[in-house]
């Protein structure tokens, strides 16, 4: 599923119009008509709901004449509040004001504070409110007469229902640019835009669906539209069902270089996420004091001891073992509790300079990088990195602040500079391919904010890499499932109570479900 800024949507409009020949109030009757359908879904008795639509002059007012045509002609008595003189709707919303007027929808035209204020009584009798003020391209905060409109709306107890996005939010930013309106449900037209989908905007969204207008769809395959929301759809290929006559072998090897004293668990995590995610072969290289408490944790695993530090981290001197340990190995996970000790970081220098195979880099691994950026030229392809939005602030060498607020534009450059894969971790976690493609997660929830989920995501992507042999796909699998697994383990524990472990107890939960539609096809 796309997701457009304002210029993307305006250029899609504007080929829709002038190149296929669909005239714009065609486009504006689509919209309007989408709006209508949803009410009529939503609230089976809708001739009976107090609706009152507050419009703007521009198309999304259009829009909401529209929607009150249909009510009326319905046999709803929907009330408008036009914020603005009629004769300032012009164009496609003109028209459909005229037509609305002459079939009898009230209209009121207001202009100033003062006239608002003698009609917002109306809002407290209403059972719905439709927002169609503003549509996309809003780049200053609502003022005067919109923002006190707006204050007024978000007073109410009725049922609060946005069209394309709530006014007040604008549709290039998540962030929160002025006063809004909180949407119980918003209605994105034509393709969803980057306050529907991302915090904090998001949380003025409310519920959101994408109303087909009829635009066409090779428009919105064109190769400059970057971001997209991952959909399932695009992952069930996967998860076909195996061959009779596969063995382990069939699944791959995956080596994981992880652990050190006191964070033995995050390497135990990443080995039993392979597995559950389908790996053939498992192998942990870890200190040689560690070995024991990983090897007891799983007795599927293959564990191998490697040479260590006075403080139990892994020594620059196992670098000629793990070499070789390589050599057999379909893919490789580097970084769960590595830690990052002077002589732990001689190896990995050393190791991510040589390796020649799919590489996944986690945790200590990507800190152990940043310190030393310029290998990052160096690394296998396909090479995989996932971190957190701390290890990508010091991988880029930028506060976490900044990470957040322009992720949008680092995923993508950074992927690009260095031709790998970038999982940035977080809520509504991005996946940015070399190619400037970025994708969106739309799986996971807040319990798993807590220590060893990115332990688990590590190995699960390591495993469907290794099985599946395209680096996007498998990133994309696994962070959905990753996400997947944390709702499902939401249902049965809560949020506050989920631990990383529990990914791993209801993966299997997930996977299945990606399978039952696979082979549904």
């Amino acid at each position: 599923m796309k997701i457009l800024t304002s210029a993307q949507m305006k250029e899609i409009d504007r080929q829709t119009i002038e190149e296929i020949g669909i005239p714009g109030p065609v486009l504006m009757e689509n919209a309007g008509l989408q709006v209508f359908r949803v009410l009529q879904a939503l609230f089976p008795r809708l001739p009976e709901e107090r609706v009152i639509i507050v419009c703007g002059k521009g198309n999304n007012g259009g829009d909401g004449l529209v929607v009150a045509r249909h009510l009326h002609n319905h046999g709803g008595r929907p009330v408008v509040l036009l914020l603005a003189a009629k004769e300032e709707v012009r164009g496609d919303a003109g028209l459909n004001l005229k037509i609305a007027e002459a079939i009898g929808v009230s209209i009121s035209e207001i202009r100033t504070e003062a006239e608002w204020k003698k009609h917002r009584r109306l809002l407290r009798g209403a059972t719905i409110i439709i927002d169609a003020i503003f549509g996309t391209g809003l780049s200053q905060p609502a003022q005067g007469l919109y923002a006190l409109a707006i204050g007024d709306i978000n007073k109410t107890s009725a049922f609060k229902l946005a069209v394309d996005i709530p006014s007040g939010l604008s549709s290039d930013t998540a962030e929160i640019i002025g006063p809004a309106v909180r949407a119980d449900l918003t209605i994105a037209l034509g393709a969803a835009k980057i306050p529907h989908v991302f915090p904090p905007a998001e949380e003025y969204v409310g519920d959101f669906l994408v109303a087909n207008i009829s635009l066409p769809p090779h428009f919105l395959v064109a190769t400059n539209l970057n971001l997209d929301m991952t959909e399932r759809a695009t992952l069930l290929p996967l998860f076909e069902r195996r061959k009779r006559d596969s063995h382990k072998g069939s699944y791959g090897h995956l080596l994981i270089i992880a652990g050190s004293l006191g964070k033995t668990g995050a390497a135990v995590m990443a080995a039993r996420a392979a597995y559950r995610m389908g790996a053939g072969l498992v192998t942990v290289a870890t200190p040689r004091t560690c070995l024991p408490i990983i090897a007891r944790s799983m007795v599927e695993l293959m564990t191998e001891p490697l040479d260590e530090t006075e403080t139990r981290t892994i020594s620059a001197t196992a670098l000629p073992r793990v070499q070789t340990l390589a050599e057999g190995k379909d893919a490789i996970v580097l970084g769960p509790g590595l830690s990052t000790q002077e002589s732990t970081c001689e190896f990995v220098w050393e190791f991510v300079s040589r390796v020649r195979k799919p590489l996944i880099i986690d945790a200590d691994g990507i800190n152990i990088l940043a310190l030393k950026q310029e290998l990052l030229e160096r690394l296998p392809k396909p090479a995989i990195l996932t971190p957190h939005p701390g290890e990508f602030a010091r991988l880029l060498g930028v506060s976490v602040a900044e990470v957040l607020r322009k992720k949008l534009e680092l995923v993508p450059a950074f992927a690009e500079r260095y031709g790998i894969y970038l999982v940035l971790k977080g809520y509504r976690t991005l996946v940015g391919a070399p190619d400037g493609r970025v994708f969106v997660n739309p799986t996971g929830n807040p319990g798993m904010a807590t220590g060893g989920t990115g332990d688990v995501l590590s190995g699960m992507v390591g495993a469907l890499l290794m099985q599946h042999h395209d680096p996007l796909l498998a990133a994309l699998a696994a962070v959905y499932l990753h996400g997947l697994s944390g709702d499902l383990a939401a249902e049965k524990t809560g949020e506050r109570a989920l631990v990383a472990s529990d990914l791993i107890r209801f993966l299997p939960r997930a996977i299945h479900s990606l399978e039952e539609e696979a082979q549904a096809f």
